[in-house]
């Protein structure tokens, strides 16, 4: 009879044998790393059909302990304490680098395989290049999967850059363009908007009650009101008993305010093009 004190057998190990005997094999007491004892005969533990105490069975396939396996680039490190779906959240480091929190029967099915570094554009040399008004600084560690850059902008601020969207040019600035663009497209003056003067003046507007930019009914004295905004305050141009007169009142006051106005921002709009050319 071969003595298997010590030897181990998956998560059991062999403490001794007993004076029983099963199908003419020797039966031996084994202690399991959960802690738990199962007696077993020479047959069983040396063809491997049992190899721990029936924990492993009683232990869900979401929530069993993997640490330190691999799964594809992923090492799992430790359960996050979360659960998706039944199934226990691990920890888990990435051959590149990165970390990436993962669902267990995710990892063992073979869906999650690194932390997104797969298919991404490798980490590449950039401090010191420019991306439009961006100048990288330092390399910023990586998150879901993908490399992230330290830039200052030509305006004075910093901002933390994605490295695909550096390389494609989509990010040029620390969104200090799309202000200015939006500016720009406004035609701000004064804090007033040539563009939005233009889209207002006489507009007919069908969400009012009047149907015109400025005129509305006073349902309390029955009266039309006529009124203009311009440069932050509003203007009173009287009440009328006809829709139609406060709609005239309306017109002269954009003639009053809005014109001139207009008038000298393309007047200086076209100096300043001659002589820029």
């Amino acid at each position: 009879m071969p003595d298997l004190t010590g030897r181990r057998y998956g998560k059991l190990t062999v403490a001794g044998a007993t004076e029983q005997r099963k199908n003419g094999y020797t039966v031996w007491l084994c202690r399991c790393d959960c802690g738990g004892e199962v007696l077993l005969d020479t047959r069983c533990l040396q063809r491997g059909t049992v190899t721990d105490c029936g924990c492993v069975s009683r232990v869900k396939p979401g929530q069993r302990d993997v640490s330190g396996m691999r799964f594809g680039r992923l090492t799992a490190i430790e359960p996050t304490g979360e659960v998706l779906r039944g199934s226990a959240v691990w920890r888990c480091s990435c051959d590149c680098g990165g970390e990436v929190h993962a669902p267990l029967n995710q990892l063992t099915a073979g869906y999650r395989k690194s932390c997104g570094c797969l298919g991404r554009p490798a980490r590449k040399d950039f401090i010191g290049r420019r991306f439009g008004r961006l100048t990288v600084t330092a390399y910023a560690g990586k998150k879901d999967g993908m490399h992230r850059w330290r830039c200052r902008c030509d305006c004075g601020n910093e901002a933390i850059v994605g490295q695909t969207p550096l390389q494609s040019g989509k990010t040029k600035s620390c969104g200090c363009l799309q202000s200015e663009t939006y500016r720009d497209n406004l035609k701000l003056v004064d804090g007033t908007s040539v563009t939005m003067l233009e889209a207002t003046m006489d507009r007919r507007i069908a969400s009012n009650t009047s149907g015109h930019t400025g005129v509305y009914l006073d349902k309390k004295r029955g009266k039309w009101v006529a009124q203009i905004t311009f440069k932050g305050r509003t203007h009173y141009l009287g009440s009328y008993a006809e829709k139609q007169e406060a709609v005239k009142a309306r017109r002269r006051g954009e003639e009053e305010f809005f014109e001139p106005f207009l008038a000298e921002f393309f007047t200086d709009a076209a100096r300043n093009a001659a002589a820029g050319g």
